[in-house]
């Protein structure tokens, strides 16, 4: 397949790096070798080895190349708040030349899937002028778009696609995510999603008590991600 994927959502919380491991799990199954990184993560442990973010360590132990943390995760802030919030907090300046540095850096080693996380959702703010739309849109790669399916699903659906769209991104295909366990007309939901939005459905992922790759994986379709 030999592609790469930026994977974005409709808002922060709704399981991007669930649906990320499960789809680097549905290569592996395939034998294909993945590449995955989440070149800013807010929200990171202090440990011996420098500031760990939960998300990063999933991708990490998810792929099959072999990267140090610091090329899966180069921006990783302690504090869990808008990324250009904490960086600031800690007298720093996030910029999207700095992010695309790192990011051709680890997309020099090669795989046939490799996915970058976003953060938060489309228009994430990395200072007064950047956002992180400008990450997908200057490597020139397509978004998988992962939608938190909860009330208010279909706006926030809507919108990121209008802006993904009018930024000059292409949207290769998208993910149904269920974040809550009950959600009153979650059929007919769907059905409106499928019908309004403009890409591949790669996968209904139902409300999971204990998510893991593996589960995620079995709902997820790598076939139409390659046709796409």
């Amino acid at each position: 397949m030999s592609r790469t994927f930026f994977v974005t959502g409709t808002d922060t919380g709704v399981g991007k790096t669930l649906i990320t491991t499960g789809l680097l799990h549905a290569a592996r199954q395939q034998q294909l070798t993945t590449l995955a990184m989440k070149p800013l993560a807010a929200g990171c442990d202090a440990t011996s080895e420098g500031l760990r973010n939960e998300d990063a360590l999933a991708l990490q132990a998810a792929m099959t190349v072999k990267l140090d943390y610091e090329q899966v995760n180069p921006v990783a802030l302690a504090e869990p708040i808008a990324p250009h919030l904490a960086a600031a907090g800690l007298g720093r300046r996030l910029s999207l030349d700095r992010l695309l540095g790192f990011c051709r850096g680890t997309l020099m080693n090669k795989a046939d899937l490799r996915l970058i996380e976003g953060a938060g959702g489309w228009r994430m703010p990395l200072n007064e002028r950047e956002t992180l739309a400008g990450l997908p849109q200057a490597l020139d790669i397509p978004v998988i778009l992962v939608v938190g399916v909860r009330l208010g699903c279909l706006n926030h659906a809507l919108l990121t696609q209008e802006a993904i769209m009018r930024d000059g991104v292409k949207i290769a295909g998208w993910v149904a995510s269920q974040v809550e366990a009950d959600m009153p007309a979650q059929a007919g939901n769907l059905e409106t999603l499928r019908g309004a939005l403009a890409a591949p459905c790669l996968g209904e992922v139902p409300f999971l008590s204990q998510p893991t790759p593996e589960v995620v994986a079995s709902y997820l379709d790598l076939e139409k991600l390659s046709k796409s």
